[in-house]
């Protein structure tokens, strides 16, 4: 009895008018009026209930065949409706003239017609519903596991409804069903765990368990019975969507019928608004329709049971976003303050993983990526980041079956089946993948899903599947599906992430400019640097040479000199990490400038440690002071230095430089870089104060150098207290111990620093010293002869000597390395912990060095 203008095929059955049937269910009557009550529209089994033909009842006024109470009572009702989808009931009223039964009705709205449908009332009501219900839910509280909870809903459905099996039915991401709980008649056999594809409940039907949260088939057997006139004068069918009589889908009742069923009943369980799923009710012994009273009562339990579901899930959620956000903070906040971590794939998997689980992870970055765990081939991901640019650039992108997307990711879907991707750039480039291992499980369906629908006997009509019969289905190349909780956290990661990757870019800017700016100024005082080191050391080859001294002697001395002036200089850069003492500063220097006369530098004050940047900028203020006394003030001639701190109220270092017994002091005429530094350095650099001053007694200085610059560690202060001291004297040829005895490899691309390195082992001892320059020619003396002991400079211009290092390792021949980068240098794992000498070589350092590499 339905619209016969619309043919169903399998290509528009979801869009069949099941709301716009024409007909509805024989247990009950309806009637619509328009605004003024006058009979727009009957049933054609009005007859049965007022005597009266359906076409003879168009037109007339309902006064003629309901009684004043009950169009009194619809009324009022009708003032009660609220929103599009409202429906009154009114239950045991004496409502028609010709028949002295009660009837409840039920009342809503569309458009501007009002529809009546009525129905006996029958004997089956609770009594004290309030009461009923809340027993009702007091047993679902009681209920903690959420299996418990579905499957008391379901037993309190079926006690309520009198149904043969009744199943918590819950939709599924694709729109498939699968039975969660079932309360059953014994004997009937079980569908728990029965998945149903998502053809079986067409949209259109889902649309209308929204509208209508309870629908009932009473008799799938029955006859429809036409609405007449089937069309208005618009030629529109009556709207039957609100309808609780409205006839049934010719497809949904061969669907029942092949599955046995002779009566169903469906409560809409809505969460959040959306379709959770339904409370489904088969009977099988016959025609089946609780009275309307009882019916309402289901369904108002249906609409409380969701209620309680979507409090659980609530509480379930918002303690997984509570602890998954704290976590989500914490990561944010140590990406926030070491950018790097973003490159680490290790560290942000391992904490990733706490707010989304995954099993690998990659960081795709300007087109470089570093990943962890269970991920695809690399080579892969430049092809789905691609896909990503091109899908779903500058969102939260999740599925739980990349190879839908992707059709080449089928071949790694044992790995990486599910994605979720997090964009962490505003241009659609950068990401971080999160990936999930394939599940592979069994799926046990009601039916083939694959072969849902046949051609039927009507026509263009469809029959449903008529098998019902489990069919299990193995599932592969799909992985656990990423939740909607999950896919909110990660949308707050990418805002997150994007804010901090955005900052950390500015900071890199402004970095890389402020970078620029210190190697220009560095360019500079290194050429200065250089130039004043090349000159002092011409200047000490020139003056170290006495009247009568022979060769041994003035080696000597000059070997003790260049030493104290290289370990000078390297003051600026070995307590660059730790604070470092003021003392040893000034002793360091002395040593480097006077030699033998270093003690005509008194100095007096606590131990003062000096954080690195004061303690480089002081080291240069010395240098400055140091050279210019040993030039032209004091130290030139046979007068003394005097250096004095101290710390005053405020915890600053106050510094007193005093220059006695030198020639006549004169200001200098012009101010060199030397004066700038002396004078400029503690307060543009250190924000502290510098006062020179130029009588003729010698020249005076002052420095105060600000309380954050200064460390009064006792830990740190007796370290460095035993750490100091004097610089030793280099020993005589003949005092030189020999701690060699064999031969030894010296590896150095410099012939000049060579032969020296190669006279000094031959002083200590070394039976012959086989010099190389390169990889292959040091394997090939490695090849040769069995070496005691190796030098490795470590820079071998454009290689290394760490390939000559495992081989000497293999070997089992004891090797140091030789640099000139010092403490700077960063040695792989391997290598940790092998002797590193600091050039320039000396006979000291090289003795030093190889004691305790040979335990000699």
């Amino acid at each position: 009895m339905g619209d016969v203008g619309f043919q169903v095929d399998l290509t528009n059955c979801d869009r069949e008018p099941i709301h716009q049937l024409g007909a509805i269910q024989p247990f009950g009557f309806l009637i619509a009026f328009s605004s003024d009550w006058l009979v727009k529209r009957a049933s054609a089994n009005v007859v049965a209930h007022f005597d009266v033909a359906a076409e003879e009842m168009l037109g007339t006024h309902a006064s003629e065949y309901l009684e004043d109470d009950a169009i009194h009572a619809l009324r009022n009702r009708l003032t009660l409706l609220r929103g599009e989808d409202a429906l009154e009931r009114i239950f045991g009223i004496k409502a028609l003239r010709t028949r002295g039964r009660t009837y409840d009705l039920a009342l809503h709205m569309i458009g501007d017609t009002i529809v009546v449908e009525g129905e006996p009332c029958t004997s089956d009501a609770t009594g004290d519903t309030a009461s009923t219900l809340r027993a009702m839910m007091g047993r679902l509280d009681e209920k903690e596991k959420i299996a418990d909870f579905f499957r008391e809903g379901a037993r309190q459905v079926r006690a309520v409804t009198g149904f043969d099996r009744v199943m918590v039915y819950r939709f599924e991401r694709d729109g498939s069903g699968v039975v969660v709980a079932e309360a059953a008649r014994s004997g009937i056999g079980s569908f728990m765990d029965l998945r149903y594809p998502a053809s079986d409940i067409p949209q259109q039907a889902r649309k209308l368990y929204l509208r209508t949260p309870f629908r009932i088939i009473a008799d799938v057997a029955a006859e429809p019975v036409a609405i007449l006139p089937q069309r208005d004068e618009f030629g529109a069918p009556l709207d039957l969507s609100l309808s609780v009589l409205r006839s049934v889908s010719p497809i949904h009742i061969e669907y029942l019928k092949n599955m046995g069923v002779k009566a169903s009943l469906s409560i809409s369980i809505i969460v959040e608004g959306k379709l959770w799923g339904l409370f489904a009710c088969h009977h099988y012994g016959g025609p089946r329709c609780p009275g309307f009273e009882r019916r309402s009562m289901a369904e108002l339990f249906g609409q409380m049971f969701a209620l309680k579901l979507e409090s659980r899930e609530r509480k379930e959620l918002s303690i997984y976003e509570a602890a998954a956000r704290a976590t989500s903070d914490r990561l944010l906040a140590a990406v926030a303050s070491d950018g790097g971590l973003l490159d680490d794939p290790e560290w942000l998997g391992s904490r990733l993983r706490e707010v989304v689980p995954c099993d690998g992870i990659a960081i795709w970055i300007g087109g470089k990526v570093a990943f962890s765990g269970i991920t695809p081939p690399p080579s892969s991901f430049a092809a789905i980041t691609r896909r990503l640019n091109a899908m779903a650039a500058g969102r939260v992108f999740a599925t739980d079956h990349l190879a839908e997307v992707l059709p080449q990711a089928a071949d790694y879907a044992d790995v990486g089946a599910g994605l979720l991707a997090i964009p962490i750039s505003r241009s659609p480039r950068d990401y971080v993948l999160l990936f999930r291992q394939e599940l592979v499980r069994t799926v046990n369906w009601g039916g083939d899903p694959h072969k849902p629908v046949d051609f039927g006997p009507n026509g263009a009509r469809l029959t449903p599947r008529q098998s019902f019969e489990t069919w299990s289905q193995e599932v592969r190349g799909r992985s656990l599906p990423f939740t909607e909780v999950e896919l909110r956290i990660a949308e707050v990661l990418r805002a997150s992430l994007i804010e901090v990757v955005l900052r950390l870019s500015d900071d890199a800017q402004e970095e890389r400019k402020r970078a620029s700016e210190r190697q220009e100024l560095l360019i500079a005082e290194l050429n200065h640097r250089v130039r004043n080191i090349l000159g002092l050391i011409r200047g000490l080859v020139r003056q170290s040479r006495a009247p009568g001294m022979d060769a041994a002697a003035y080696i000597r001395l000059l070997e003790g000199r260049i030493e104290a002036l290289a370990r000078a200089h390297d003051q600026i850069t070995e307590d660059n990490w730790s604070p470092a003492p003021l003392g040893r500063l000034l002793r360091t220097e002395a040593a480097a400038y006077l030699g033998g006369r270093s003690g005509r530098l008194d100095q007096d004050g606590p131990m003062v440690l000096l954080r690195p940047a004061a303690f480089s900028t002081m080291a240069l203020v010395f240098h400055e002071l140091m050279t210019n006394s040993a030039k032209y003030g004091a130290l030139s001639d046979s007068g003394t230095v005097s250096v004095r701190w101290w710390l005053d109220p405020e915890g600053d270092c106050r510094i007193e430089w005093r220059e006695r017994g030198g020639p006549a002091v004169q200001p200098p005429t012009r101010q060199g870089f030397g004066t700038t530094i002396i004078q400029r350095s503690v307060p543009y650099d250190l924000g502290g104060k510098a006062t020179v001053r130029y009588p003729l007694t010698g020249l005076e200085a002052e420095f105060c150098i600000p309380a954050r610059h200064v460390v009064l560690d006792g830990d740190a202060a007796s370290k460095h207290a035993r750490d100091v001291e004097e610089v030793p004297p280099a020993p005589a040829s003949g005092e030189m111990r020999a701690v060699l005895q064999g031969p030894v490899l010296l590896v150095e691309d410099s012939l000049i620093i060579a032969m020296d390195a190669e006279d000094i082992l031959l002083r200590l001892g070394a039976q012959r010293v086989a010099t190389a320059a390169s990889i292959a020619g040091a394997m090939e003396e490695i090849a040769s002869e069995r070496f005691d002991v190796a030098i490795l400079d470590v820079n071998l211009g454009a290689e290394t000597s760490l390939p000559i290092a495992d081989r000497l390792r293999a070997e089992g021949i004891p090797y140091a390395f030789a640099t000139g980068y010092g403490e700077q240098l960063q040695l792989d794992e391997d290598h940790a912990g092998v002797p590193v000498l600091q050039k320039p070589y000396t006979a000291v350092n090289m003795a030093r060095m190889l004691e305790g590499l040979l335990g000699r």
